[in-house]
């Protein structure tokens, strides 16, 4: 008997979908439950690591964890820098402090200051290495209390309250880069306005205080725009790790925000069919548990037959955090689909490459593929050749990397041209003819 015939039996699963979907019990998120001990905590859905689901579509690498994927080393560095910062300030404060008038508020200002950068440091070992926006505003304002206080009983020069750009520089990659910016500017401000209206008989003491205030603002500011700009650099590797993983699929396939929902649907039927079978929900079932029932029942149909004209490469582009706003695909023939792993990979290399930083350059990418040109191949394993067009915006020709043409030859033959100072390739792609496959 056919597989395919009408009046051929219908393998059972009795793991349901999720099971074909997501894999075996080692491949699935959730841990295997004991047989009529399942509950729906065993139940999770399946999870991107470091991703969530974004409304327009498009997979956003998580930017919760501050101190992954080698932002901890950065952490530990800015730390160090910090704590020199501030030891060469409290040396000065020693040598400039005079036996006989102990200026007692800075050196309250600094046994507070020291007290919060340990007790910040203690909770954010016990958080998991996270500064929760409650216990930072209150360090914030500790720092307000100790500039206060240091400003107001200096006897020379302030040394605690440029201090706490130390302690700004040494969470720096514990909160946004922004918390912490307009926490420095606030400080640069403070110290400003003490040095700008405090009584002078030498022009000359305004030195050290520009010198104290620069030691204060520069080095948070410094630090925060190196994490910064790390991690953007990480969120755009895992966003091409994640866009990368879909050359392997077939021609004509779901993408990751799909198969997320497939998997989110599989676990609802699951527990309402796991609830059945325990009889905590009695039948027939009621009319809400069986609209629910039908709902699912329709979404999953649709889910499994829907974007079957949509190819990897429509998937990479527009589930991508850094290409989907910037590449505009035209593909209606699904011909991306046809070609070979080595073509695809230096497709996408190429779009990636040609985009480079964005947020500064304003590139962009018109991608066209097809039609199908005519072939006069004869045998059963001829060639289907088709054109592909890639159209710059903001890239210049001489601002192409050489792997970005090394890429490109992997794809097939091209002729490029400069049109109004931008790139325009035109590729000759050559696949095998699936017919013939």
């Amino acid at each position: 008997m056919s597989q395919f015939s009408d009046t051929a039996p219908i393998a059972t699963h009795p793991r349901g979908v999720g099971s074909r979907l997501l894999g075996g019990p080692s491949e699935r998120s959730w841990p295997p439950a004991s047989a009529g001990r399942r509950s729906r905590t065993d139940l999770l859905p399946l999870r991107f690591p470091r991703t969530i689901l974004r409304g327009d579509g498009r997979i956003t690498v998580f930017r919760s964890d501050q101190n992954g994927l080698g932002a901890r080393h950065l952490g530990i560095g800015m730390r160090v820098s910090g704590a020199c910062i501030a030891l060469f300030l409290l040396v000065r404060l020693i040598i400039q402090s005079d036996p006989a008038h102990l200026p007692v508020l800075s050196i309250l200002a600094w046994v507070i200051l020291l007290a919060t950068a340990v007790a910040v440091n203690l909770a954010v070992h016990k958080l998991a290495s996270r500064l929760p926006l409650g216990l930072f505003l209150a360090a914030l304002g500790a720092c307000a209390v100790v500039v206060a206080l240091d400003l107001a009983g200096a006897s020379d020069f302030p040394t605690a309250a440029p201090a706490v750009g130390a302690f700004l520089l040494s969470i720096v990659t514990l909160r946004e880069t922004g918390d912490i910016t307009m926490a420095t500017v606030a400080l640069g401000l403070a110290l400003s306005a003490g040095t700008l209206f405090e009584t002078r008989t030498d022009l000359l003491t305004l030195g050290p205080d520009v010198l104290s205030i620069a030691l204060a603002v520069a080095p948070p500011l410094v630090g925060a725009s190196i994490v910064q700009a790390f991690r953007r650099m990480v969120q755009r590797e895992l966003d091409l790790v994640l866009v990368q993983s879909t050359v392997s699929q077939p021609r004509f396939a779901v993408g990751m925000l799909a198969s997320e929902q497939l998997a989110q649907l599989d676990l609802d039927a699951e527990t309402l069919l796991d609830d059945v079978a325990q009889g905590r929900t009695a039948l027939p079932l009621a009319p809400s548990t069986a609209t629910t029932a039908a709902s699912l029942a329709t979404q999953l149909r649709l889910h499994l037959i829907e974007g079957r004209t949509e190819t990897w490469l429509h998937h990479a582009i527009t589930e991508s955090e850094f290409l989907g706003p910037v590449v505009v695909l035209s593909d209606p023939a699904g011909l991306a689909g046809l070609l070979s792993p080595p073509q695809r990979d230096g497709l996408l290399l190429t779009i990636w490459l040609l985009i480079g930083d964005t947020a500064r350059s304003g590139a962009s990418v018109s991608l066209r593929l097809g039609p199908i040109a005519p072939t006069h191949g004869a045998g059963p394993h001829h060639k289907v050749r088709f054109p592909v067009e890639l159209t710059t915006t903001g890239v210049a020709r001489r601002r192409v990397d050489p792997e970005t043409w090394q890429a490109i030859r992997a794809v097939g033959p091209h002729v490029d041209s400069n049109r109004s100072g931008s790139l325009r390739v035109d590729i000759e792609c050559s696949v095998v003819n699936p017919a013939d496959a």
